[in-house]
Order: C-alpha cells, then sequence, then structure tokens
C-alpha cells in the first residue's frame, strides 16, 4: 500500500505501462505508425485521413475492447468511480475530442508514443494534458463535483 494512495496498485500499473509500451513500439518499428488511440479511433471509423490502414485501425480498436474483456472476465469486473453529478461528463468528453483535434493527438499519441521520441511537440502538449488536467479537478473539486 502507498501512502495516501490506498487501492494503488503499482505492480499492474507497472505491467499495464509495459504492455502499453510494447504495443506502442510494435505498431511503430512494426508499421512505422504512432499507436495514438484518437487517430487510430477515426481511422477506423473512417473518418481520419491519413495513418494506418483502416483495417490496422479496426483491428487495434478491437484489440482494446478485447483486452478490457479478457481482463474483466480473468480477474473480475472493474471498479470505475464517476463524478456524482453525471452532466460533468458531457462537457468533459466535448472539451476532450475539442483538445484532441487541437492539439493534433491524444494523451496516448503525444504522451506515450511522442514523448519517447523525444518529441518537442508532444512534451509541449503532454505538459499542457497534465496542466489542465490537474487545474480541471482543482476547479471540479472547488465546485463541488468531486468525486473522491
Amino acid at each position: 500500500m502507498l501512502p495516501g494512495f490506498p487501492h494503488a496498485q503499482p505492480i499492474e500499473g507497472f505491467l499495464g505501462g509495459l504492455l502499453i509500451g510494447l504495443a506502442a513500439a510494435i505498431m511503430l518499428l512494426g508499421l512505422g505508425r504512432i499507436a495514438g488511440i484518437s487517430g487510430l479511433f477515426a481511422r477506423a471509423a473512417g473518418i481520419g485521413g491519413s495513418g494506418a490502414k483502416q483495417s490496422i485501425a479496426i483491428l487495434f480498436i478491437l484489440g482494446l475492447i478485447a483486452g478490457a474483456a479478457l481482463f474483466s472476465f480473468t480477474m473480475g469486473p472493474i471498479e470505475a468511480n464517476f463524478p456524482p453529478d453525471m452532466l460533468w461528463l458531457i462537457p468533459a468528453g466535448l472539451l476532450v475530442g475539442f483538445g484532441t483535434r487541437l492539439g493534433s493527438g491524444c494523451t496516448s499519441g503525444h504522451g506515450v508514443c511522442g514523448m519517447s521520441r523525444l518529441s518537442r511537440r508532444s512534451i509541449v502538449a503532454t505538459l499542457t494534458f497534465m496542466i489542465t488536467g490537474f487545474a480541471t479537478v482543482a476547479i471540479v473539486n472547488a465546485l463541488g463535483g468531486s468525486w473522491s
């Protein structure tokens, strides 16, 4: 148990991080493509014009879903905590989608793939994601929307 984080699972987090890194490395080294989930999802849905082939994008997205289902099946249901007022999720989703388009990628593309390549743009984008996330949590908590 980690002080201040009674429900932390550092070993599981470490193993998950290794698997994410492995998937990103396979995609980059095997196909020469970045494993950014928003770009792959857009390509799979037919609304993204560039990137991996649509069939590869569909398989990658299906693999994410299958992996989560397999984990849940073998380890039991995953506990998720949502804000008490579900209306927070609507503007949150819209802002994430807007930020993804504005920043030319999402946290997986910039944070995992871009930073591992020491991309300045990805480092700035990831710092922006983190700072915005910290500020958002502080604002939501101040407004009484805490989901802790």
